[in-house]
């Protein structure tokens, strides 16, 4: 029988948190909702919307009545909780519902406060909290024109820009010497007032209201200074204060808020407080995504699912004010011990600024240009050390003006082309690029609407969808915004997982089988999917399914990677950078023959033959007589090392060793995307393996293992995994985390992406225990042992030519045009 969980309050916390429930344990529960408003769960933050006509009640809805019924949720719409018996675990509304509980939660939320000004109940004195105040204002608008608003933060803005919309005449009432002083320093407040009152508004600073006059209905504003200002409606926008009072009736502990520990449980045993009404070692959060946060833990609570707790949050706000885009984070203030970096446009409207404690970034505000806003806050929460190099978070690797690049600027798809997958992009839901992105190319999401539904970014304040849609954009083309993209690509609306599964289920064992059993709409599908179906058939069933060539991408037909002038790059196989004379002799013979214009270094340890005739490379393979390097695969390319022990006085293990046992032992392994390692033999990490897709580091007396980390355009730190004490624990560790990356991950997806969309603990579970790494090694073995360096086919065969273009014979522009360029 289901536990029965009970929530009094039906707002975005609290609903955020019942859907996070959902997914992990769907039929634990029997779920009651009491909710004191006669609405289905709403967007609160966009009320402005509402206000200034942009957005109807349809609009804003985040839940409708459907998800409820959908999901077997009992929803009280329109009850007040009243009472709650804690002995019986009973709670009673208003309309004499009582409902049973096994778990309650309390979702309460805040209230407006409301100043206690002589004169208060006059009507036409109003807070701007809900629905019904949305529709008061609305409704004075038609019968009377002056308009006061209490309150120059946040709210009281956007309800000023709502009664302007209106067309009423607006005046800003605000205790402060600056707008918004929560939100932004004093630069950045001047500049918005300056915004605001080009568009109409008018500001009384470092005003203290005395009292409302008026007759039945208010006719103005008093202050304590003795002047007034005239006013047929008064909004008041000054705060909000946690809604206890139904929790302190009842002998639950209250401070300013619901007192809660780091599992959201409140003193009484079986009853956990959640949002705006919670008070979490001493604070209470105001904005949605701290309150989403704690759903999440909570949700984790209740699911019996393991978590640390929730250990407070880093807030932030970005949001349009009124036309104008605005960021804010941490602690922006200047206060002792702290440094920053600020630019300011006054030709633009353009203000930023960063603060720095220890060379750590500790805070910021962005007024006008909001670009940063998701690389800033993931570096203030990631409390990375930027000592000495502080300017780069606002410049670029350049340290000089513009948007990076060295300062130069860069385009909008350059910019969210070089955003981390873990960037957030909807501060309001939580929402990272990689959602949003897997959206788009997976769900076949091609409108800010559809985004909106499936993951919820720009779902709340709104300031995030141009960013949305600019990765609407450079995700899709920005010709092809309309164009419905599903599936794994244009030809199916099947997941990935929904491919995998039917291939395994049914035993399909070529490309063409998959595209005409699975109904493709293209019978000869693309250069997304064939290349993708090539790998999956390969990675299910490596003894029954042959490669299909001309389902690879150009670059693995020529077995070289293709330059922009159409020659090639040939890189031989130098197991960890470690080579002979005897090699280095071939290399130059055959770069001598074949007059290859350019030898290079790589960064991966190799040597690059660049410049190569595609006639010329049959006869260079055979010559060079070494294996491929596969600089040009979706496969293993490198294996990075230090010398190590081996000569380095630092080193504490035989790097060299280890790096070339495993470059030999994955050599070949056909992977989702390229995958490089590195081995460095002590802590100093000279082979920078913390940056790899995965990494070894040497320590006294064993190795630690890091994965998925990302050197390229999307910058990653590796994450620790495991520490182990033999070299045989190194190679079964880096077998079995490369199979389940193989079964795993979404074709065309580096490890960085794919760790991030699955997650780390996932992994680690896969992994921890040895007979699950077994099995992986297992299966990885029999891949193993049925490939062979695709080079020998040609090199063994007499007819050098007449090999090489059974192979590439089949290339096309559009599979070439979608090869990698470089890889080496």
């Amino acid at each position: 029988m289901n536990r029965k969980l009970v929530m009094i309050g039906n707002g975005m916390a609290g609903v955020s948190f019942v859907e996070q429930l959902l997914k992990l344990s769907p039929h634990r529960y029997d779920i009651t909702i009491i909710g004191a408003e006669p609405h289905p769960n709403y967007n609160r933050i966009m009320l402005s919307s509402v206000l200034a006509g942009d957005a109807g009640m349809q609009d804003i809805v985040l839940n409708d009545w459907d998800w409820y019924r959908d999901n077997n949720i009992t929803l009280h719409a329109g009850h007040t909780a009243t009472a709650i018996d804690t002995a019986k675990r009973i709670v009673t509304t208003d309309q004499g519902i009582k409902a049973d509980y096994d778990e309650l939660v309390l979702a309460t939320g805040s209230l407006p406060f409301m100043l206690p000004l002589p004169g208060a109940d006059k009507e036409g004195v109003i807070a701007f909290r809900d629905i019904k105040d949305c529709e008061t204002m609305i409704e004075t608008a038609k019968s009377y024109r002056k308009a006061v608003v209490i309150g120059g933060g946040l709210l009281g803005i956007e309800a000023a820009r709502g009664l302007l919309n209106l067309n009423m005449e607006v005046g800003v009432v605000h205790i402060y010497s600056h707008l918004m002083e929560r939100q932004l320093d004093r630069t950045a407040a001047i500049m918005l007032q300056a915004e605001l009152e080009r568009q109409g508004m008018r500001f009384l600073l470092e005003k203290q209201s005395d009292s409302i006059f008026g007759r039945k209905r208010v006719g103005g504003l008093r202050f304590k200074d003795g002047t007034h200002v005239e006013a047929d409606l008064i909004v008041m926008a000054v705060g909000i204060r946690p809604n206890v009072q139904l929790a302190k009736a009842n002998g639950i502990e209250v401070n300013r808020g619901i007192v809660v520990d780091d599992h959201l449980q409140t003193s009484v045993p079986g009853i956990y407080a959640v949002g705006e009404c919670a008070e979490h070692r001493g604070t209470v959060y105001g904005l949605v995504a701290p309150l989403y946060e704690q759903g999440a833990v909570l949700a984790k609570r209740l699911a019996a699912v393991d978590s640390p707790g929730y250990q407070g949050s880093v807030v932030s706000t970005k949001l349009k004010v009124s036309g104008v885009n605005v960021f804010s984070a941490g602690r922006f203030a200047d206060e002792p011990g702290t440094r920053s970096v600020r630019v300011q446009d006054e030709f633009d409207g353009v203000y930023k600024k960063v603060v720095f404690q220890d060379g750590k970034p500790v805070g910021a505000v962005l007024f006008g240009d909001t670009s940063d806003s998701a690389k800033l806050f993931a570096a203030i929460r990631g409390g990375q050390d930027y000592s000495g190099r502080e300017k780069e978070l606002l410049f670029g690797p350049g340290g000089g003006s513009g948007s990076g690049n060295g300062g130069q600027p860069v385009s909008e798809a350059e910019r969210v082309a070089a955003m981390s997958g873990d960037e957030i992009i909807c501060g309001c839901n939580g929402v990272a690029k990689d959602t949003i992105v897997e959206a788009i190319t997976d769900k076949g999401c091609v409108t800010l609407r559809e985004i909106k539904a499936c993951t919820k970014a720009s779902g709340g304040c709104g300031g995030c969808k141009p960013l949305v849609e600019s990765i609407l954009e450079a995700t899709l083309g920005a010709g092809n915004v309309t164009k419905v993209k599903e599936g794994i690509c244009g030809c199916t609306t099947l997941s990935r997982d929904e491919v995998v599964d039917a291939i395994k289920r049914m035993k399909l064992t070529t490309t063409k089988e998959v595209m005409h059993v699975l109904e493709w709409s293209h019978p000869e599908g693309c250069s997304k999917c064939r290349p993708a179906l090539n790998y999956y058939l390969g990675m299910l069933f490596p003894e029954e399914h042959e490669d299909e060539q001309e389902s690879r991408f150009v670059n693995e037909r020529n077995h070289a990677n293709i330059q922009k002038d159409g020659t090639f790059s040939v890189v031989p196989r130098i197991y960890g950078g470690v080579t002979t004379p005897e090699d280095l002799k071939k290399i130059a013979i055959v770069a001598e023959k074949y007059n290859v214009p350019l030898v290079k270094i790589t960064g991966g340890q190799r040597i690059d033959l660049l410049g190569v005739k595609k006639e010329d490379l049959p006869g260079m393979w055979k010559e060079l007589d070494m294996p491929s390097g596969y600089a040009y695969g979706k496969a293993l390319r490198t294996v990075k090392t230090c010398v190590g022990s081996t000569f380095c006085r630092f080193g504490t293990q035989d790097a060299i060793k280890m790096g070339i046992d495993m470059e030999k032992r994955f050599e070949r392994l056909n992977t989702p995307h390229k995958v490089k390692l590195a081995v460095s033999g002590c802590p100093r990490n000279c082979a920078e393996a913390t940056i790899k897709d995965f990494g070894v580091v040497a320590i006294d007396g064993g190795w630690e293992l890091y994965a998925a980390g990302n050197g390229g355009t999307r910058v990653r730190a590796a994450d620790l995994i495991a520490k182990v004490k033999t070299e045989e624990e190194v190679l079964e560790w880096t077998g079995a985390y490369l199979q389940y990356y193989r079964e795993t991950a979404n074709y065309a997806e580096r490890t960085s992406e794919w760790v991030q969309r699955v997650g780390l603990d996932t992994v680690k579970r896969a992994l921890e225990n040895k007979a699950d790494r077994d099995a992986l090694n297992a299966r990885i073995d029999k891949t193993l042992e049925l490939t062979q360096d695709p080079w020998k086919q040609i090199i063994e065969n007499e007819d050098l030519s007449k090999a090489f273009d059974a192979l590439t014979a089949k290339a096309d522009p559009e599979a070439a045009a979608a090869g990698e360029t470089q890889g080496a």
